[in-house]
């Protein structure tokens, strides 16, 4: 078993190994290639990310500066959008759904260290696939870990750490990220200014 095939199957893997190396070098440079384009170059932008990225829909926005490793293993649905600063460390798969947005300073880790200090020494790495489906909201400064799935509908708090899965249709925050509760019809109504 290779140390790629090790890494999607969840399991340690050498993450100093050459061939990753190379592929996570390639990632740096795809990095700053796309972050060196203008923001008024919407369609090259665009074009980039559908190049290199595993998957996308038709209608997607990521702001500069975008860092991410192992971009052949995102997939971005429909109507996706990312602020500013986003970083997307891909040791796993990562899918998010359609109708995604995604506050600035973001972060979704796939990969983690071993807890061994001897292999975390010689550096064995895990990544386990992180999932975000359709219609979330992730607030500004959040982090996601490795092996977390996020319901359709959620809304992620600003600020907050998910460490473990959550749910469909609901608020959650804090650090580590919780349950507050449903989202009720109710919750947009002190920011109308006319009844919908």
């Amino acid at each position: 078993m290779t140390e790629e095939e090790k890494a999607l199957a969840g399991y340690l893997y050498l993450a100093k190994e050459e061939e990753l190396q190379k592929e996570r070098e390639r990632s740096q440079e795809l990095s700053y290639e796309y972050n060196q384009l203008r923001p008024s170059q919407n369609d090259e932008r665009v074009k980039f990310l559908k190049r290199e990225l595993k998957k996308t829909g038709e209608n997607l926005r990521i702001e500069q500066p975008f860092h991410c490793d192992f971009w052949k293993r995102v997939t971005l649905g429909e109507n996706f959008f990312a602020n500013y600063n986003f970083t997307v460390l891909a040791g796993n798969e990562i899918s998010f759904g359609d109708n995604v947005m995604i506050g600035p300073n973001c972060g979704i880790y796939a990969a983690g260290h071993a807890f061994d200090v001897k292999r975390r020494r010689d550096g064995l790495e895990y990544a386990l696939p992180v999932h975000i489906g359709n219609d979330v909201w992730i607030g500004g400064h959040v982090s996601i870990v490795s092996g977390v799935s996020i319901g359709n509908g959620s809304i992620i708090g600003a600020g907050s750490v998910v460490i473990n899965d959550i749910p469909e249709n609901v608020i959650a925050a804090g650090n580590p990220c919780k349950v507050i509760r449903k989202i009720e019809s109710e919750d947009d109504r002190k920011y109308l200014m006319t009844e919908v």
